[in-house]
């Protein structure tokens, strides 16, 4: 069995480092949902309705940590069963976040100090976006139409991750004027936070496009289809 590469582990603890905030003030809420001792400051939201809180805990955090090794090119290659049977789990947990976090979103009542209009509206259309994505997502490998599976499932990566980004923005905030952004500033910088992460999954995208065009006209023939096919 061929491990992984060393840029390989570098860009995993990248990822595991980037997601460890977020995913940790997450997890250890979750024993206060199931009735246990209250470890960071009380939420009465998750309190009167802890399930829709829970499942968007565990599905966001498996998607973001876990997600980030479907992306690694040795294991596409050397271990398709393990992507594949993978892949299929966190399609159901990137869903199982993007509704949940619709559901909430939809259904809480925040203060005009943690949700103005911009910030609902951005997290509506994202959630909508990152279950439509993954249903494209999966639709796209069925057919064998790899380079939208990963595009799509990049873009979907990148919207779900958009927690990571802006827990970064938020303590470079407060380290820069001492408090926490409220109101319209915390949707701006919020909303910022999946901007960027987009923007970055874009470059990607079209970065790895060349490369599938120059396979495309190789000598190998029959173009993308077969590359992509064989290196899935």
């Amino acid at each position: 069995m061929r491990s992984f590469t060393r840029s390989e582990w570098t860009f995993l603890a990248i990822v595991v480092v980037y997601s460890f905030i977020p995913a940790v003030l997450a997890l250890v809420r979750i024993p206060e949902l199931l009735g246990g001792p209250t470890i960071v400051p009380p939420n009465p939201r998750a309190v009167i309705d802890p399930v829709p809180i829970i499942l968007h805990i565990l599905a966001s955090s498996f998607f973001c940590l876990a997600g980030a090794v479907q992306f690694l090119p040795s294991l596409r290659r050397d271990h398709p069963a393990v992507h594949r049977g993978l892949g299929r789990l966190l399609a159901a947990a990137g869903c199982i976040s993007a509704l949940t976090g619709l559901w909430m979103t939809t259904s809480y009542v925040f203060p005009d100090a943690l949700q103005g209009p911009l910030l609902y509206g951005a997290r509506v259309l994202l959630s909508l976006a990152m279950c439509a994505l993954i249903v494209w997502a999966v639709f796209a490998i069925r057919v064998r139409n790899v380079a939208a599976h990963r595009a799509a499932m990049l873009r979907s990566y990148a919207i779900g991750q958009g927690a990571s980004t802006q827990t970064v923005f938020f303590l470079a905030a407060m380290a820069i004027f001492g408090a926490e952004p409220l109101g319209l500033s915390r949707d701006v910088l919020m909303v910022a936070a999946w901007v960027l992460n987009l923007a970055v999954a874009e470059a990607f995208i079209r970065r790895a496009a060349p490369r599938r065009v120059s396979h495309a006209a190789g000598p190998q023939g029959h173009g993308q289809f077969r590359h992509t096919k064989a290196e899935k």
